[in-house]
């Protein structure tokens, strides 16, 4: 821009001819520090604060920094003067209106050198006004006030907070002509400006005011150097915020987001965690709440434990996480109701359709006599996604599509075990005749890919495992068949060079026998206990009669006192030595 078309242009602000004025009294304030200076200060404090205001409605008129140093060239050198002296920020409207100058200045993106070194002055300013070093002037300032230090400084802090929160409050995205700027971009720069006080109590409010920011904007957003030092203060723990302050600090913050999801699983996974106790944990770690505000929150979360899930395919504890993490998650999106939500499928997009009202239909929801049925048609559903993964293998056509489908599928009934467990309850009262799609269901369960194609070798261990007991919880005669207790526990042994069938499968089936069987609670816990200490899973079985127990205390659960009853004993009879 020439030098003629900025004179053309600045004739048409009036507040470019009281520039050099007000420079010169700025220099002049900051020179001197007698009671006649205050005087004068405090005389023209009206008149600056109007200029301020004037000049804060052109700056932001202009549609970027370097065109509005362009036709305020002493602008820079005004602003600096006026924020290093006490007497004008010690002010509460001059101080604002300063604050919004200085965000109105900042550039979101800048484009060139100048507006670059401009961020960096205007970081440096905000940096002063907040901070509690103790120049002269200051401290002339505090002494004829008689205002404790600590005091001031903390009084300027919030005003400042105070502040920043009003201009983003203002901020709405209403650009009627592409020459003007968006107002929305005072959020980015108030987020900037906020990375120094990110650790200040007193910052808490407008750090709540920023996360919770409406965007409207596709030129609006948190600046990444914000969003990362709150992550790194959080992780600290140098940082309190409240519930929907943290669910919007994942839901705009992926490093967040995937750092509180790793922490839960290492937590909930720990050795000594119970199935209450991760119940406990996941419910009060805001995550299934976000999930349920966010889909995209909830497709993140999904994306890790499906990753997890690949690497730790037989780990009962991290099954047990998901499974506890979709219940709560979707007691927080009940909750959320009659609010409009997602629909599952934008919730589950991997996952078989048809498999979704099926597996999210809890037990309760349905009438007992209509279990049965219904876990037949979910098992036949499965059967026929692996038959068409073994049918593409031998064809050796779109073999990763088919893994993909069955994973998905198998993940979705991992998110829904409490359909395996009613299927392993089931099991007990079953006979020969019509127990084989439940164990399919069971056996699948807990041995999904079908390596080496073991599926259908450990299919017959888990038909062995339910005779056995089958016939063990059958019998009345005392003392118990040795031969059908010793060939059960023989299935619990690893076999090195044969496909072994999941030591949880065998100890599930065994729990529910002796919790729902009709043999003496005696015998039961005589059988239980023999198993568990010859076998040396008494941990394990213990971890399983405990989730049994979380699950029937649900609401709706099908249990009575003498189920809940005889789960007590088994678990004290585990816990007994030989």
């Amino acid at each position: 821009m020439t030098e003629l078309q900025v004179q053309q242009t600045t004739a048409h602000w009036p507040n470019v001819q009281e520039m050099p004025f007000w420079l010169e009294k700025a220099i002049a304030w900051g020179q001197t520090d007698t009671p006649h200076t205050w005087k004068d200060i405090s005389l023209h404090l009206k008149r600056l604060r109007d200029f301020l205001q004037q000049l804060l409605t052109e700056i932001s008129s202009v549609s970027s920094t370097t065109e509005t140093l362009n036709r305020l060239p002493l602008l820079g050198q005004l602003l600096g003067r006026l924020c290093w002296n006490p007497h004008v920020t010690a002010e509460g409207a001059s101080r604002g209106l300063l604050l919004q100058c200085l965000l109105a200045l900042y550039s979101e993106h800048p484009s060139n050198a100048v507006e670059g070194k401009a961020n960096q002055w205007i970081q440096k300013v905000l940096c002063h006004l907040a901070t509690d070093e103790e120049d002269g002037a200051a401290v002339a300032l505090m002494k004829h006030l008689a205002v404790p230090t600590k005091e001031y400084h903390l009084n300027v802090l919030k005003k400042m907070v105070t502040r920043i929160q009003e201009s983003i409050g203002n901020s709405q995205c209403s650009v009627s002509s592409t020459n003007k700027g968006c107002s929305c971009g005072s959020v980015w720069a108030a987020s900037e400006a906020c990375v120094p006080l990110i650790t200040c109590p007193e910052a808490s409010p407008l750090i709540g005011a920023l996360l919770q920011q409406q965007m409207t904007c596709i030129r609006e957003g948190l600046s990444e150097n914000f969003l990362g030092a709150l992550h790194s203060a959080y992780s600290r723990c140098d940082l309190l915020l409240d519930e929907q302050a943290v669910v919007s600090l994942w839901y705009q913050s992926l490093p967040s987001l995937e750092e509180a999801v790793l922490n839960l699983l290492a937590s909930a996974t720990a050795a000594g965690s119970t199935p209450s106790k991760v119940e406990e944990q996941v419910s009060k770690s805001l995550l299934p709440k976000a999930c349920a505000q966010h889909c995209s929150v909830f497709l993140v979360v999904n994306d890790i434990f499906r990753t997890v899930l690949k690497q730790t395919e037989r780990n009962e504890r991290v099954k047990n996480v998901f499974q506890t993490f979709t219940k709560c998650f979707f007691m927080e999106l009940s909750r959320l109701q009659p609010q409009p939500s997602a629909s599952l499928k934008a919730f589950f997009p991997q996952s078989p359709p048809s498999l979704l009202i099926p597996l999210f239909t809890m037990p309760s929801e349905m009438p007992q006599e209509s279990l049965k049925n219904h876990l037949m048609w979910v098992s036949s559903s499965l059967q026929r996604l692996t038959e068409e993964e073994e049918d593409e293998e031998d064809s050796d056509s779109g073999n990763i599509r088919g893994n993909h489908k069955v994973f998905e599928a198998w993940f979705l009934l991992v998110q829904c075990a409490y359909w395996v467990q009613v299927a392993v309850q089931l099991l007990v009262t079953s006979g020969p005749e019509d127990c084989g799609p439940l164990l399919w269901l069971l056996t699948f369960y807990h041995h999904p890919t079908n390596r080496w194609h073991h599926r259908a070798s450990q299919l017959v261990q888990a038909k062995a495992a339910w005779d056995h007991l089958y016939s063990l919880f059958s019998t009345v005669a005392h003392p118990l068949p040795a031969d059908h207790l010793q060939s059960f526990i023989s299935l619990l042994a690893p076999k090195p060079q044969q496909p072994s069938l999941a030591p949880s499968l065998t100890l599930n089936l065994l729990v529910n026998f002796a919790t729902f069987g009709q043999l003496p609670q005696s015998t039961s816990a005589e059988i239980t206990q023999k198993v568990v200490h010859q076998s040396g899973l008494q941990d394990e079985a213990a971890r399983v009669l405990s989730s049994l127990r979380l699950r029937l205390n649900d609401r709706g659960s099908f249990a009575n006192d003498r189920v809940h009853l005889r789960i007590e004993e088994l678990h004290n009879t585990i816990k007994k030595p030989m």
